[in-house]
């Protein structure tokens, strides 16, 4: 039996290191390093890239760094890779204000993993989507802008939702998904 495969997950969110070790358990070996990376501005493809790449610098070996986005249909895709600082400055109940006059409460999670086997590699970028509404904050508070995200096809919010359930439906799931079977092609090479 070979051994698993080792990464660096580059955060210091530890909610986050744990749904990223449950969603790959078994497959890969994730580690976790806190490092201040610059707030990139952009698309989230190219955050992403640029922000493993610097990683991947700092870290002198295999990366995985994340990027969340949260993308309100009625604003075109804001406050997307921006919501980090929309939820710090306006809170969920703000979060829902910014959509009050508008009809459309549709949105979408988006969550791009970029992976990089080390300094000088190009970053791989592996995205996940999932489609839902934007609703006043139901469940825990204390995991970001869970709390108002409901994705179609639920009637709990991300927060609500019992944590296997999210782990298998989630942005998150989807990207790290692929991040896997990226690994296991490598892995029959």
């Amino acid at each position: 039996m070979s051994a698993l495969r080792t990464v660096v997950f580059v955060t210091g969110n530890m909610k986050k290191l744990d749904e990223v070790r449950a969603i790959l358990a078994g497959s890969v070996e994730v580690i976790n390093r806190k490092i201040d990376l610059p707030e990139l501005q952009g698309e989230p493809n190219d955050i992403a890239r640029e922000k493993c790449r610097l990683a991947a610098a700092q870290v002198g070996g295999p990366v995985i760094t994340e990027d969340t986005c949260l993308c309100f249909n009625a604003l075109k895709g804001l406050p997307g890779p921006y919501i980090k600082w929309f939820l710090d400055k306006l809170g969920h109940e703000g979060l829902n204000n910014l959509i009050a006059a508008y009809p459309d409460k549709s949105a979408y999670s988006l969550c791009t993993f970029a992976y990089s086997a080390g300094p000088g590699s190009e970053p791989i970028v592996f995205e996940g989507r999932n489609n839902g509404r934007i609703v006043p904050a139901r469940g825990p508070l204390d995991f970001g802008w869970d709390p108002v995200f409901q994705p179609d096809g639920y009637n709990e919010t991300y927060a609500e939702l019992d944590k296997a359930i999210k782990n298998r439906i989630s942005h998150r799931s989807q990207a790290l998904g692929l991040l896997q079977k990226y690994f296991e092609t490598l892995d029959q090479k």
